[in-house]
């Protein structure tokens, strides 16, 4: 990977999204912290991995760093700029997003072509028709598809492909962060490879930051460069990647890494299977959120919350493993 600039491309402090949910006529809405209290820096040629189980706030965080939702909480700056509402038109061009589903992100109707320029026609009015072409062609060259993909449609293409597609468009404004939302979990395995390869060779390219939000570690330990692994909506542990996969200080991230497949025999680690359900976000215990399903629980875990904090990366423990 390319070296790190001095300046981060995206800085948040303590942001938070809060939704409220239900209410009627004769009771008040209730009120889900789906992010809570998240503080991060993203840095060009880096990549950090945003990890934890399904609901604990990992879309929500990728939907406000671009700008499709506002904070209720915190501040959030790119490229140097305050990413309120006000100044949205002029930072959407730096950061953009690729989903999950490469079927469901892209307009059946339109070919390749028209699908790659379209960000060009609405942000960059006084470019011509035939320079739009030119940039779109480029970019189908640099993500590895073909001269003669511009004018087909997405339906004729595999998963793989699709996904290359979406990548291009994302990069067509040439933005300086990609939020790659479970960019490869709709795939099958042998194509995964190859798009994280693509990823991690357009970001050695490019200078590209990525937030790579996702579920699988596997993954995770292949692309990023430092983790934060939320549960419920806050961060629990924070830090380079190879110190937390070598050594987790959360109770909650060594069970997920005790989950994830390992290829050496030597190196694999004794299953932690969590008690319990993840609790609903409507009714988060007091203190600790993980205190109900975790071993080391203590009185003190059920009546504080425990903030980031200790070394040699941060985690939201009271009491952190060894």
């Amino acid at each position: 990977m390319t070296g790190t600039a001095s300046e981060p491309v995206v800085v948040a402090k303590a942001l938070g999204r809060d939704y409220s949910v239900g209410g009627g006529l004769f009771s008040r809405p209730a009120t889900v912290r789906a992010v809570a209290g998240t503080s991060f820096e993203l840095y060009p040629g880096r990549t950090l991995a945003v990890v934890g189980e399904s609901g604990c706030g990992k879309s929500t965080l990728a939907r406000m760093v671009t700008l499709i939702e506002e904070p209720t909480a915190g501040a959030l700056s790119i490229d140097g700029h305050a990413a309120i509402p006000a100044n949205w038109a002029g930072l959407r061009e730096s950061v953009q997003i690729v989903f999950q589903d490469p079927y469901g992100s892209l307009n059946l109707r339109q070919r390749v072509g028209a699908i790659l320029e379209e960000p060009l026609k609405i942000n960059r009015k006084d470019m011509s028709a035939s320079a739009r072409a030119e940039k779109a062609r480029e970019m189908m060259r640099l993500v590895g598809l073909r001269p003669e993909h511009y004018d087909r449609y997405p339906h004729m293409f595999s998963g793989g492909q699709r996904q290359r597609i979406a990548v291009a468009r994302a990069l067509m404004l040439e933005p300086k962060v990609l939020v790659l939302d479970e960019p490869v979990s709709a795939l099958d395995l042998s194509i995964q490879s190859q798009i994280l390869n693509l990823l991690l060779d357009l970001q050695e390219r490019l200078g590209l930051a990525y937030l790579f939000i996702s579920h699988d570690l596997s993954v995770v330990r292949h692309v990023a460069d430092d983790l934060i692994v939320m549960y419920l909506g806050r961060p629990v542990e924070t830090g380079p990647k190879d110190a937390v996969f070598a050594a987790p200080r959360h109770p909650y991230t060594k069970a997920l890494l005790s989950a994830t497949p390992s290829a050496d025999p030597a190196g694999r680690r004794e299953r932690i299977k969590l008690e319990g359900e993840l609790p609903s976000p409507l009714a988060v215990p007091p203190g600790c959120p993980f205190a109900p399903r975790c071993w080391k629980a203590q009185p003190r875990c059920r009546a504080e919350r425990p903030e980031l904090q200790g070394a040699p990366h941060p985690a939201a423990c009271f009491f952190p493993e060894a």
